[in-house]
């Protein structure tokens, strides 16, 4: 996951390849309108870090409509989040103002595996080990 230091997200390149959701929007919808044709990222938005819709958002782009793009989360973007969001389907996120963007990287050294699937990789840990 690529972590972004508050106000160091560079201008994107392509602005009308970046689509911005509000955590209200209904994903299904704007997948059925065509909204995300051609887009490269998707920026979604944690108004507080207790609201957690943006991560139902994540989940659906890259597991039911197989959005391959940035899903990048905005907004109140705490250290503790950053696990949890990349197993949600975050692939960037861009930290809130006031979080130190180096003690970001240690939260995914932390933890080296999980029995669960996740937005990425839907088999269980067991499934993914080899037989002896």
């Amino acid at each position: 996951m690529q972590i972004i230091a508050y106000g160091a997200a560079p201008a994107s390149a392509n602005p009308e390849k970046t689509l911005q959701i509000a955590n209200d929007a209904d994903i299904n919808a704007l997948v059925a309108s065509g909204a995300l044709e051609g887009v490269e990222r998707v920026e979604l938005h944690f108004p507080k870090f207790t609201d957690g819709r943006a991560y139902t958002q994540a989940v659906l782009l890259r597991r039911r409509h197989r959005f391959a793009g940035d899903i990048r989360a905005t907004g109140d973007v705490l250290i503790d989040q950053l696990v949890h969001m990349q197993r949600s389907g975050f692939s960037s996120a861009v930290l809130a103002e006031g979080v130190d963007a180096s003690a970001a990287q240690s939260q995914f050294e932390r933890f080296g595996a999980f029995y669960q699937g996740d937005a990425l990789e839907q088999r269980p840990l067991f499934a993914r080990q080899e037989t002896v």
